[in-house]
């Protein structure tokens, strides 16, 4: 679902949401339904009775007359609206994720260079891309704050020593901002990129809400990128598994865009959801529209931090930002607490909220939480504030954890860098972030070569056909086609023995065995 923006609306437009409009009025009529999905919207069925009448009764397929089918649809103009309010060229809607989007954006790839410069921090699905492409690839390593044992960015000058070295570069392919709310350098990251003649690509999953309200950093198309995955369930509040694709008019605009509408009809469902589709149009009302609840929304979260510097039994992660040369901003929206500086791990801190107190987080590492507060949609902090410093201290709070050193850990401390940047990083075991082992093959040949599958300890010196990534937040920390090291074997199986604790794409949840190249 694309369109190619065709002219600017009156600001008032943005107050409609014509694709979700079209659909509400097509369920409001009397249809017999005898086609798929096969739940016909029947009054008294299971999902009827369990999600109510509107869910079933608004799932309708694709191609439909007054809705998606035809000239200037609802969907065109939903998508012109949302080209629009996030600055684009052109957009397309996705029901597979931003997932989707970084597949399609790898994929179009190999069309411009055989090489793509990739954030080795990257989200796993910007490795499945290498896999479905064929790519090669250089990874520019981002810093780690050792104390949290969290990846961050990159910087112009690591980029531009990437792209001196690769010649063959198709693009560079970064994230801004990470799991924790860090936000890069974009505008010199693209004028590097551009610069060496290449596009610059910024998985921005989680900014889909930028620049929607003067408090938040600015959004990656307005500071020169060229293709933006934007992943709108997060934070801007469509539902889960929505997210959009956003091509920049921009230098490369005119060769990325046949390129990108191809590789997404080879991704996209043919059943895409209605549900999902009307939820990007409303997110994109509520954001272009809702200014005001947004900032509603950053002095909430702005609060909670305050309470919590002013408590003094947690500290902010955020404050620590400052030392890190690639971060130049923080989503305010963000809010990461070291839990461990109050004598709890960031694991059990999140183990205990949910059971003992109904309060869920987005995400826990050794050393903290991170709790989100979606763009026009304030929730209950106090009880969150609350429940977090009635949390036991079963542990004495390590040396340093409120102000230790956090120097940022760069490619000059460790050689090649460290690469895995996965969020279950360090806590008070001291299990660091393991550098990523060499690469021998590209993705796509070790996903493809004949595999075996064998004890962990005994994938020490293999090459992993798998990509597996500490989840969330599913950036990888060993890829297909690198070597496994004993230290990368420690690390996943620390992550998946602890809480909530999960290896994506490892074949048993306790990571007792690999699969390895043959």
């Amino acid at each position: 679902m694309n369109t190619r923006t065709t002219g600017h609306h009156a600001p008032s437009a943005q107050l409609r949401a014509p694709y979700a409009e079209a659909l509400l009025r097509h369920a409001g009529r009397d249809w017999l339904r005898l086609n798929v999905p096969g739940h016909a919207a029947t009054r008294g069925s299971d999902l009827d009775g369990f999600f109510g009448p509107m869910v079933t009764a608004l799932d309708f397929p694709p191609l439909l007359d007054g809705i998606d089918l035809g000239q200037d649809t609802p969907l065109d103009r939903a998508l012109e609206l949302a080209a629009e309010a996030w600055g684009a060229r052109r957009t397309w809607f996705l029901t597979n994720g931003a997932s989707q989007g970084n597949q399609i954006a790898s994929m179009v790839a190999p069309a411009l260079g055989r090489t793509l410069i990739v954030q080795r921090s990257v989200h796993s699905s910007v490795i499945d891309g290498l896999v479905l492409s064929g790519m090669g690839a250089v990874f520019v390593h981002p810093s780690v704050d050792p104390e949290h044992g969290i990846a961050h960015g990159v910087t112009a000058p690591d980029v531009a020593a990437a792209l001196a070295r690769t010649p063959d570069a198709a693009a560079v392919y970064i994230v801004s901002p990470s799991y924790f709310g860090a936000v890069a350098d974009v505008r010199a990251i693209a004028d590097t990129a551009h610069a060496a003649g290449v596009p610059l690509i910024v998985d921005e999953a989680w900014g889909s809400h930028f620049g929607f309200h003067p408090d938040l950093p600015a959004r990656a198309l307005s500071m020169g990128a060229d293709l933006v995955t934007s992943s709108t369930h997060k934070l801007a509040g469509s539902l889960t598994q929505s997210a959009m694709l956003h091509l920049a008019e921009g230098p490369f605009a005119d060769r990325l865009e046949p390129l990108v509408d191809r590789a997404f009809r080879l991704v996209q469902s043919t059943s895409a959801s209605a549900l999902l589709t009307a939820s990007l149009d409303l997110a994109r009302r509520r954001l272009a529209t809702g200014a005001d609840a947004t900032g509603g929304c950053i002095e909430t979260a702005e609060r909670v931090r305050d309470t919590v510097r002013a408590l003094g039994r947690f500290t902010v992660v955020s404050d620590g930002f400052h030392a890190f040369p690639d971060i130049v901003g923080a989503d305010p929206l963000r809010i990461a607490i070291d839990t461990r500086a109050g004598g709890i791990t960031g694991h059990e801190a999140r183990r205990r909220l949910f059971r003992d107190h109904q309060v869920m987080v987005e995400v826990a590492t050794g050393a903290a939480i991170v709790a989100v507060i979606g763009a026009g949609s304030v929730p209950d902090t106090d009880r969150f504030v609350e429940a977090l410093h009635t949390l036991p201290s079963p542990l004495t709070a390590p040396a340093g954890a409120a102000h230790g050193d956090r120097r940022p850990k760069t490619n000059a401390d460790s050689g090649a860098g460290s690469g895995a940047g996965s969020g279950s990083g360090t806590g008070s075991d001291g299990l660091r972030l393991p550098d990523p082992g060499a690469t021998k093959l590209t993705a796509r040949e070790a996903f493809l070569s004949p595999t075996r599958v064998v004890a962990a300890e005994d994938a020490v010196g293999r090459i992993s056909a798998d990509t597996l990534a500490a989840y969330p937040p599913g950036i990888p920390n060993v890829l297909p086609g690198e070597v496994i090291t004993a230290e990368v074997v420690r690390f996943l199986r620390q992550t998946a023995a602890a809480p909530n604790g999960h290896v994506r794409g490892a074949i048993d949840r306790g990571v007792t065995r690999l699969r390895v190249v043959a």
